[in-house]
């Protein structure tokens, strides 16, 4: 049995943290003792993990500054001072302070993994967690193994760094089975009536662009094309979302409805999801959207031609500009039965990313270290 033990900032209610959760849940218990280790005890999904996965945290309470706190300390030091134990296989599951802490591992007989989730685009982004580039690309040259959720996210990566050692791409796991059950809910704080409602789900911060279908909407609206839009989530930028719903005069049909633990049961009642995002690494709830058969519309980050086809096969994908946008989702809301075509298209690719497949490949790699 390989001893694992699976690093990430914390578990709150973003992407990564899920699909972690999602993959540990679903590994062969029987082949893998897995212990999940956060740096600050914080986040709706610890609760989530199943009993039999050990959950541990380095420090109780997150404090402001704790990026600038770690970065007084050597990799070295900190990995000695937060890992205790001996792994067979350490994995930092996210970009930033946990590589940085994992990469100070020096014992020879543990195979250290790196996962990136998201696109870095130039050097200082991917440099930003650690000292500078050259401690960047010191600690991520220390690594065995890097997994990338995506050819983008892996072609990006490899670009900034120079990168020629192991590298792949290896899919998010979803819990297909649990997101098709969940979707079936009857959802009680929204009214899904005659007029076709548009969803976007994510974190509400600047990357994930709510505002620009928040201008889309309107746009469309005072064009006479009739839809309501939910956004579900919460963050850093919700007070600045509100603002500019106001100004807008959308109150009435622009709706932010919060996090919610069950967004299935939205996606799978929506005619149209929509990811207006800067950057992303492989969207879950793109995919997610898929499986519960809702029809796709983004703009093109990280990703999404690899979930969607080169060619619009499985949803439509935009240039990434609020204008490229508004074209696509006006389109997929005017042509006679194209959401209906997209649906039906969704639910073949959603089959692509079941549960046992994402898990299997991800089983195969660790035990091949």
């Amino acid at each position: 049995m390989k001893k694992i033990l699976f690093m990430i900032p914390d578990l709150a209610g973003g992407g990564a943290e899920k699909v972690l959760v999602n993959l540990v849940n679903n590994m062969d218990r029987k082949k893998f003792d897995i212990t999940v280790k956060t740096l600050f005890d914080v986040g709706v999904n610890r609760d989530k993990l199943l009993p039999h996965i050990k959950r541990e945290y380095c420090i109780k309470r997150q404090f402001r500054g704790n990026s600038k706190f770690f970065l007084l300390f050597k990799p070295k030091t900190l990995y000695k001072r937060f890992v205790k134990e001996h792994y067979d296989i350490v994995v930092s599951y996210l970009e930033g302070p946990t590589a940085r802490i994992v990469s100070g591992c020096n014992d020879k007989d543990t195979k250290l993994v790196s996962w990136i989730h998201v696109e870095q685009h130039t050097k200082d982004a991917l440099a930003q967690p650690f000292r500078n580039y050259k401690e960047a690309y010191s600690c991520y040259n220390k690594y065995d193994n890097t997994i990338c959720v995506s050819k983008f996210v892996k072609e990006d990566f490899s670009k900034i760094l120079g990168f020629s050692n192991p590298i792949e791409v290896l899919y998010n796991t979803n819990e297909t089975d649990k997101v098709i059950e969940l979707s079936k809910e009857n959802v009680t704080d929204y009214s899904f009536g005659d007029i076709r409602t548009v969803i976007g789900v994510g974190t509400i911060k600047k990357s994930k662009g709510f505002d620009k279908i928040a201008r889309i909407h309107k746009r469309l609206i005072d064009e006479g094309i009739k839809h309501n839009i939910i956004i579900l989530g919460s963050g850093p930028e919700e007070q600045s979302l509100r603002t500019l719903i106001k100004e807008l005069k959308i109150e009435g049909s622009f709706k932010l409805l919060g996090y919610n633990t069950n967004p299935y049961k939205y996606i799978k009642n929506s005619d149209l999801f929509v990811c207006a995002s800067i950057s992303e690494g492989f969207s879950t709830a793109a995919t997610e959207a898929l499986i519960v058969g809702t029809p796709v519309c983004t703009v093109d980050v990280s990703g999404m031609k690899e979930m969607l086809g080169e060619n619009n096969e499985y949803g439509i994908v935009t240039e990434n500009n609020e204008d490229a946008l508004y074209e696509g989702i006006k389109k997929m809301l005017t042509t006679p039965n194209l959401l209906k075509y997209y649906s039906e298209k969704a639910l073949e690719r959603g089959k692509m990313f079941s549960t046992e497949k994402t898990v299997k490949a991800v089983e195969e790699m660790l035990l091949s270290l």
